[in-house]
């Protein structure tokens, strides 16, 4: 295999190549309006993971696609992240992904057909383990190598979880810990031991298919993962689209056990400030909080946990269902309340 170092070919990597929030917003203008399908459960409207079609009473279609540059050097775990990313938006849906097509963009004329095939491998093999076919894609020359899936899954119409439906007085529990983009910008640095290059690859290649499982329950009245906006982002998302505020503790946050010294130290990706200058007028931090820790909220996550808002008296039953499925630092993070689309953090 050779020795190309991944990350070095591209200008960013994972999540955090995201358009930061605002800007996005205002790309998109009119397109984030509802349209007018009524069968279209979920489309545009509320920053929600993935778009949901309804067929018929007891089947929709959740369609999802999603694709960056590398986060890692090593072709194979490149992929293999890559797609569980993208298979994600599936299971924080409530669903379950049934078939997904590869999305492929490389420089051609400096990687070697084999670091190209390994990357393809990786993703085929997340495929493996969630039980569907890699049925084809598409492939372009590109000046930095780009991988990704489009996913195609299948949820009942009262199964699906939209970010939108959390209610106030939920709890808020999270699957996965914080600082996967702090471990990216680590390694790049070349300042990332292997411990953490371990937890990173643990986290990033851990498919959230305990979604799957969360939509069935009652309980669990809204979901959605937490990537490139970090927690702070996707967590306003969910509180704006049901009229929303939440409240969190930073010490009941899971974090990647790495990532805490190296964050102390300063190392996180740039995203972290285009995702405070996009959304931080709508934080309220305590003041006592470290700037660290309010930059750790904000970390662009890759292949994320699932921010789940849940009736109190659920809590428990999720929280087993999250460790059940190997989840083990899931907890709860904070609750929602009646008022203003903020969160607070202490």
């Amino acid at each position: 295999m050779s020795n190309i170092k991944l990350t070095e070919l591209s200008h960013g990597g994972g999540c955090g190549c995201k358009i930061a929030p605002a800007l996005l917003q205002s790309i998109l203008g009119a397109a984030s309006e509802k349209l007018p399908f009524p069968d279209l459960l979920v489309g545009t409207e509320t920053s929600d993971d993935a778009a949901v079609y309804r067929l018929n009473d007891r089947q929709a279609v959740v369609a999802t696609t999603d694709f960056f540059m590398p986060i890692v050097d090593d072709p194979f775990d490149f992929g293999r992240i890559a797609a569980t990313n993208a298979l994600s938006d599936i299971y924080a849906m409530g669903g379950t992904p049934i078939m997904a097509l590869a999305v492929v963009g490389m420089p051609i004329n400096k990687l070697p057909v084999e670091v190209i095939r390994a990357i393809l491998d990786g993703g085929a093999s997340v495929c493996r383990d969630a039980n569907i076919p890699l049925a084809g894609g598409h492939s372009i020359d590109s000046p930095e190598p780009i991988y990704g899936l489009v996913g195609i899954g299948v949820v009942h119409p009262d199964h699906l979880k939209k970010n939108s439906d959390a209610r106030a007085g939920d709890v808020l529990i999270l699957g996965k810990g914080l600082g996967v983009g702090v471990l990216a910008q680590a390694l790049k640095k070349g300042v990332l031991p292997q411990a953490g290059y371990a937890q990173l690859i643990d986290a990033t290649t851990r498919l959230n298919s305990v979604g799957t499982a969360l939509g069935a329950l009652s309980g669990v009245h809204a979901l959605t993962d937490v990537t490139g906006f970090g927690l702070l982002g996707h967590l306003l998302e969910m509180c704006r689209g049901a009229g929303l505020g939440a409240q969190i503790c930073f010490d009941q946050v899971p974090k990647l056990a790495a990532a805490i010294g190296l964050a102390e130290q300063g190392y996180g990706p740039g995203a972290i400030d285009r995702n405070l200058a996009s959304y931080g007028q709508d934080v309220d931090f305590d003041s006592a909080l470290p700037d660290w820790q309010r930059r750790m909220l904000a970390d662009a996550q890759t292949s994320g946990g699932l921010l789940a808002a849940v009736a109190p008296e659920s809590a428990d039953e999720v929280l087993a269902c999250f460790r059940q499925a190997g989840f083990t630092q899931a907890a709860v993070i904070g609750a929602l309340s009646a008022g203003a689309a903020r969160v607070a953090v202490a």
